[in-house]
């Protein structure tokens, strides 16, 4: 007796960016720079922040995890992207689909874990200074990490297993450039709508806790420095500026991808764009650009590889 759930489609097509042929070539090269960008940006603070001892802390710790999180997240959409500008048929194997939802989903609920844990290390680096050293111990940083690794993928698994046994019979074409769990439901030969409220959900109730979360702990921070000091405020903004900037880039998206959904096509292309290409370009130039000890950190890196 045949599976009532079994798929017939073997692979996906993507609609891509735009349907204009000379767009498509001229997005190839600035795509290209982009993730070129992206690669080379996200893992030399990754190998700065590895060999230089002066940053071997609990944050520097936890800004490599982010940038390698960013290199991933971007690894598994812009090379596609990229190289689909110069096809004619964008397709994707079934299997590739299900692999991109998981990748996306996991490196991306990763990322919002982590930036809850990059809050707590300045909530406790600014209220607490002289426990500093204690509470962000070597022990603890690790399991934090993992912490934001494991619900990552748990949050991804949570995800395909709602969808992995979806009956796929006819409709193949995905409006956008990469699978995405709202845009591949959609294809499926059945009423999803109860399914895609409980899986807009899901990523909804992580999304939300954790910016509730983010939110609460900033506002806790600049509040009581704001207290202690006259010019706390000042010192306490330029310390979080960095953090606060990409948590509003990372999560701005995400609310209007899955919490609040414009259904408009060009907006919600926009966004995935800015989501898995742009945010992983930004977060390590604005994690940088004053940080005096990563910028002395490359300058020693460039002093030795010109000797």
């Amino acid at each position: 007796m045949e599976k009532a759930n079994q798929s017939v489609v073997s692979e996906f097509i993507f609609q891509g960016l735009c349907n204009s042929r000379e767009l498509q070539t001229f997005f190839v090269l600035p795509f290209s720079i982009l993730y070129s960008m992206t690669v080379v940006g996200n893992l030399l603070v990754v190998i700065l922040i590895i060999t230089d001892h002066h940053l071997h802390s609990p944050m520097y710790f936890l800004l490599a995890n982010l940038s390698f999180i960013d290199f991933c997240l971007s690894s598994v959409t812009t090379p596609k992207l990229t190289t689909d500008f110069l096809k004619d048929n964008k397709t994707i194997s079934f299997g590739g689909c299900m692999s991109q939802i998981l990748c996306v989903h996991f490196f991306g609920g990763g990322e919002m874990v982590l930036l809850v844990t990059m809050a707590y290390d300045r909530y406790v680096a600014i209220c607490k200074p002289l426990h500093y050293s204690s509470i962000m111990n070597t022990q603890k940083c690790i399991w934090l990490v993992l912490m934001s690794w494991i619900t990552g993928f748990v949050h991804a698994m949570s995800q395909l297993a709602m969808i992995l046994e979806l009956p796929f019979c006819g409709p193949r074409v995905v409006d956008s450039f990469f699978c995405d769990i709202p845009l591949v439901i959609k294809l499926a030969c059945m009423d999803t709508r109860t399914l895609g409220a409980v899986i807009n959900a899901d990523s909804g109730v992580l999304a939300t806790t954790c910016f509730i979360i983010l939110l609460f702990s900033y506002t806790y921070t600049l509040l009581t420095v704001c207290l202690r000091s006259k010019d706390g405020a000042s010192k306490a903004l330029s310390t979080c500026t960095s953090h606060i900037t990409v948590v509003v880039l990372f999560f701005g998206p995400c609310i209007f991808i899955y919490l609040w959904p414009l259904s408009i096509t060009w907006v919600d292309k926009f966004l995935a764009v800015f989501y898995t290409v742009i945010t992983p370009l930004l977060n390590p130039a604005i994690y940088t650009l004053r940080n005096r000890e990563i910028k002395s950190a490359m300058d020693k890196l460039r002093e030795n590889y010109l000797k």
